[in-house]
This record gives C-alpha cells, structure tokens and sequence, in this order.
C-alpha cells in the first residue's frame, strides 16, 4: 500500500486541539444500553465524546450519525455544513459543552470493557475535495494510504480531532461532483476496549469473531449491529499484542 504524507506541521492545523464533542445518532437509548453501554438519559459518553441517541423519531433525518459537533476549527460557531456532514461547530476546548449543557469530566465504566473513541469514519465519493473541506477548517491531512485490502481499489486519508482519528474513505477516483449532489456521509467508529475476550464474552452473538487488526499490536472484532439494533457501523479494538 502506498503512502503519502500530507501537510500535518502547517501553523493551521487544529488537529492536536480539537476535539469532538458529540456525535448525534437515530438509535433508541435501550439499544445502545443493550449493547453494553453506559447510558444515561439519551446520553453515553465514550472517552471525551457524547453519543447522543434520539431514537428514529422527528428529531432524527435518518438513520445512524446524523450529525457531530466539532470544537476548535477555523469555522463560525453554530450550526453549519462541512462537506455535506451537518455539523455544529463550538469554540475552544476550554469551556466546550455537550448539547443541553453537559460537560464531560470523567467517562462512565461500561459494562462492554469500551474506554474511549478510537476513530470515526467518514466515506466520500470524492477524496480530494472533502481533504480540502476539511483543511479549509484547519485539519490537515496526516496522511493518505492507498490499499486494495478490501478488495478494490482504494483511498484512506487520515486527520487528528485531537484524541480521536478521523479517517476519510473513498475509491481511487473522486467523483468530480460538488457536495450539494453527492455529500460525505458517516460510515462508523471504532472504539477501544479492555480486552476482546471479555467483551466478546458479555455479547456473546453480537460480537463478531476477533480478528488481528491492520494496525501493529491490535486485535478488532465487530459489532452485529443489525442482531443488536444499532444503526451505525462500530468496531471494537484492543491492544493485546501477540495473539
């Protein structure tokens, strides 16, 4: 696979401050609950981020993440578009809540053995320009592989909204079309956990069988997410080297 360094030392890039601050999804709270979150209200905070679950209602466009809120870009705070994502950018870090006033200090302990937020993904049709929206905030890429891992052809380009990674897919050639026709949508995430074995264990058949990971010393497995109801896409990963 090759790699290409992209622009990460530029004075512009906000990734290292960043962060993101709440991702909203069209899931019902018992199902996350279910799942072997720590739910509170509509609210599951992993690591520094809320989940917040509306339920397939009014409030909700669609199904899975329907929106994210990002603090610490080079964008107007309030509610705005970034390459068709609908996002609600905050200021600062410092003093940055959730939705509805909540800020997050200590992360609950979830009976799934999850501890925080590894990385979201963002699929596009068109790679190039949705790396320009992003860096026209201030994210810079970090870098692009390029695989046929998975089959065909294609593209991964890599950012930092602080402790997370926000990683962009595409197939190797873009589209050409503005985003107002063919948007950037949320694919998934990926989040840390203690150990597999003990998550798999308490899900039992929502858990896919453990796997070794593309990255170095990581094991990943993935949630059955229609067996559980969930609609968004999550991996669960582990830094259990050697097995």
């Amino acid at each position: 696979a090759a790699m290409t360094e992209g622009d990460a030392t530029t004075d512009r890039d906000r990734g290292r401050t960043a962060r993101l601050v709440e991702l909203t999804v069209s899931d019902p709270p018992a199902t996350w609950a279910a799942a072997g979150f720590a739910v509170e209200g509509e609210v599951t905070h992993v690591g520094e981020t809320a989940i917040r679950l509306v339920g397939r209602d009014a409030r909700s466009s669609g199904t899975g993440i329907t929106g994210w809120c990002l603090a610490g870009l080079d964008a107007p705070e309030g509610d705005g578009d970034l390459d068709g994502l609908p996002t609600r950018f905050a200021g600062a870090r410092d003093g940055v809540e959730a939705e509805g006033g909540q800020t997050v200090v200590d992360p609950p302990a979830h009976p799934n053995g999850v501890t925080g937020l590894d990385h979201v993904v963002v699929s596009t049709p068109d790679l190039d320009r949705t790396v320009a929206a992003l860096g026209e905030v201030g994210l810079a890429c970090r870098r692009i592989r390029e695989t046929t891992s998975y089959g065909s052809p294609m593209r991964q380009a890599f950012f930092r909204l602080g402790p997370t990674l926000l990683e962009v897919v595409s197939g190797d050639t873009g589209t050409g079309r503005p985003a107002t026709e063919a948007p950037a949508a949320w694919f998934g995430l990926a989040v840390d956990v203690d150990d597999l074995d003990r998550t798999a264990d308490l899900l039992g058949e929502g858990l896919g069988s453990v796997k070794v990971a593309v990255q170095d010393g990581r094991r990943i497995a993935t949630f059955r997410h229609q067996a559980l109801g969930l609609s968004v896409a999550l991996a669960a990963m582990d830094r259990h080297a050697g097995r």
